[in-house]
């Protein structure tokens, strides 16, 4: 007889409240739940220690959550998603589970890994029930007037909030208890290193950190989001994306305690609540693209006129640029930000990523790899779709000519020069006006590097360089 228990996959969703998988399996009967480390293909997708001990603090967090529940977590160690299938199919055998749950996800490397365990468990007749939680509507689901996936922001935009309705925002609570299982308990490993303290106390894993979170910001900050979210010396954002990346906290849960602060709405009303709400659907939107476009998966542009850009990846300058010794100040305050704390501010995500791709003319994949390794919030979807539109090699991607200047931007978004202070100490006692781009003597004086390329000329070469392109094939 075949037995009700059920198996439910964590991947990218480590909660337990509003969490489809987990809802509809012990609907179904008692769960086991598991989750897989797979270090060796996470390093492939240049998966980095910030992201990783963010992920094993939020597996932690999920464990006492579950156990709660009095259903239990089990950890394996599948290096390669190509074992999965296999494994995952023995494990469900092992323990009695005659049906799998888990939560899509869509970049190409995770669609393959699930479709192999579809067609594993069809083989060995088990079923496989998949559910969509990461968003609000399936990608495919939302198509233009010829049947296409959307490739530009605004219109995915408008057709999101026109075919919204009540059963995409509905949330599922948190299951009750269940009996015991015999014989089965938590099994987590104990030898996953810690980030720095620093990180960790600054970043607390887990879905009631970003509840506290969330509560912060909807009740302190989104008022004047619209206005602050551009200034990264002020604490205008919401810093929910590393617990949105990893499911700690679901997009449901975020759009509704918005909306609800909203008189209900989503697409207008209080300016800083909609402009937050707008910058959730992007999340959505590049989730949408992985799926419309599998070449962004595989390191290759969405525009693909843009693979025959000639880069010039001089390797000097790329260091210059990781490093945060570029010279303009700006940039390097934001760069040594990511790489002290695994964050940026979204604004500086923008103009470093603009200035490695069109200042320094460097393949923006290389960037791309440099963030994801050190980003708490590293997301397939979002940051190739962020590095992209910087580098206009993407969807909805900034014109080609659009060059940010990193010393107005600096003067218009750091006019005090203080983010500058924050993270460039050198500069730290220089008048604040001066801050921005010193002369000559002040970057003698203070031990800070001369610039590494001349804004205008820079930008007059990354013009050429895509004016030289053949037209869209």
């Amino acid at each position: 007889m075949p037995s009700d228990r059920q198996l439910v996959w964590f991947r990218s969703d480590l909660r337990i409240e509003d969490h489809r998988a987990l809802a509809h399996a012990r609907r179904r009967g008692p769960v086991i739940a598991v989750v897989i480390r797979s270090q060796k293909q996470w390093a492939s997708h240049d998966r980095g220690p910030n992201w990783f001990d963010f992920w094993q603090r939020g597996v932690a967090a999920l464990a006492q959550s579950l156990n709660v529940l009095n259903i239990p977590l089990i950890m394996l160690d599948i290096d390669h998603f190509a074992d999965i299938p296999s494994k995952l199919i023995s494990f469900a055998q092992r323990n009695e589970c005659g049906t799998i749950h888990f939560n899509d996800e869509y970049g190409l490397d995770e669609r393959r890994r699930d479709q192999g365990v579809v067609q594993q468990a069809r083989r060995h007749n088990l079923t496989v029930e998949r559910h969509t939680d990461h968003v609000l509507f399936r990608p495919g689901d939302l198509l233009t007037g010829k049947g296409e996936y959307y490739s530009v922001y605004t219109p995915f935009y408008k057709a999101w909030l026109r075919n919204l309705t009540a059963d995409q925002l509905h949330q599922d609570d948190a299951p009750q208890a269940q009996t015991p299982i015999a014989g089965i308990s938590t099994t987590l490993l104990d030898d996953m290193p810690a980030a720095a303290e620093h990180i960790m106390r600054q970043w607390p894993a887990g879905e009631a950190a970003a509840q506290d979170r969330l509560a912060h910001f909807l009740t302190r900050r989104v008022q004047h989001y619209a206005e602050q979210r551009d200034f990264p010396a002020v604490d205008g954002t919401s810093q929910l994306s590393p617990h949105l990346a990893l499911g700690m906290i679901s997009i449901r849960q975020a759009l509704n305690a918005a909306a609800s602060m909203n008189e209900g709405r989503l697409g207008d009303g209080h300016q800083g609540i909609t402009t937050w709400i707008n910058e959730l659907v992007w999340r959505e939107f590049y989730q949408h693209i992985l799926v419309a476009a599998p070449r962004v998966s595989m390191h290759q542009p969405f525009k693909e006129n843009t693979r025959h850009l000639k880069w010039l990846n001089e390797r000097t300058h790329f260091k210059a640029w990781c490093e945060g010794r570029t010279g303009y100040p700006l940039v390097d305050a934001a760069m040594r930000q990511l790489t002290a704390t695994g964050w940026m501010h979204n604004r500086l995500r923008m103009l470093t990523a603009t200035f490695l791709s069109k200042h320094l003319l460097t393949d923006w994949r290389w960037g791309e790899a440099f963030f994801m390794n050190h980003l708490l919030d590293g997301e397939l979807g979002a940051n190739n779709g962020g590095w992209q539109w910087a580098a206009s090699t993407g969807t909805d991607s900034a014109p080609y000519f659009r060059v940010f200047n990193p010393v107005t931007q600096s003067e218009r978004f750091d006019k005090n020069g203080d983010f500058i202070a924050q993270w460039v100490p050198e500069l730290a006692s220089v008048p604040a006006k001066q801050r921005h781009f010193p002369d000559a003597a002040t970057r003698s004086r203070c031990g800070y590097p001369a610039p590494i390329v001349d804004h205008k000329a820079a930008r007059l070469r990354a013009i050429e360089a895509f004016k030289a392109l053949p037209s869209d094939d």
